[in-house]
């Protein structure tokens, strides 16, 4: 347990790229590595589709993600260092996405949640597991988006 005045540690940045590069091409290989979010559980694992900001072809990352409602929701944390992802970066250029789920694949329209919504969203991240101490963890950076997915 940390003291409340301490931020706590992550694994070193070669791990956590390590462990994204690893669930992408598990997925890409097997098909598998996706999960639905269980509240009082783990959360899900999503694959979003983008298209890229400079290049305008498809790019793809597995992220975290809750639902409310028929919307995905998830942070754009990149391992909670203070720069954006990229995938963020290039839904705030190209909002109109994919996501591929164990339910299937569907249309979305990314946009970050502001105000009492943003504050409502943040609070559910606590009801699933695998997000870790997420109110300390956000101290590292400015700012932290929480990012909606919304059927298109």
């Amino acid at each position: 347990m940390t003291d409340r005045n301490e931020t706590p540690a992550l694994p070193p940045r070669w791990f956590v790229r390590g462990a994204w590069t690893g669930h992408r091409l598990l997925y890409r290989a097997t098909g598998r590595g996706l999960s639905l979010p269980r509240p009082g559980g783990r959360m899900g694992m999503l694959r979003l589709r983008t298209v890229g900001r400079r290049t305008g072809r498809e790019r793809a990352v597995i992220l975290g993600y809750h639902l409310v409602g028929d919307s995905c929701v998830t942070l754009a944390m990149n391992g909670w260092a203070e720069a954006d992802p990229a995938w963020w970066t290039n839904l705030r250029a190209h909002p109109r996405a994919a996501v591929d789920t164990v339910d299937g694949t569907f249309a979305v329209v990314g946009r970050e949640a502001a105000g009492q919504e943003r504050d409502r969203l943040w609070a559910r991240f606590d009801d699933y597991e695998g997000w870790g101490d997420i109110d300390a963890f956000s101290s590292r950076r400015t700012h932290t988006p929480v990012v909606v997915l919304d059927r298109a």
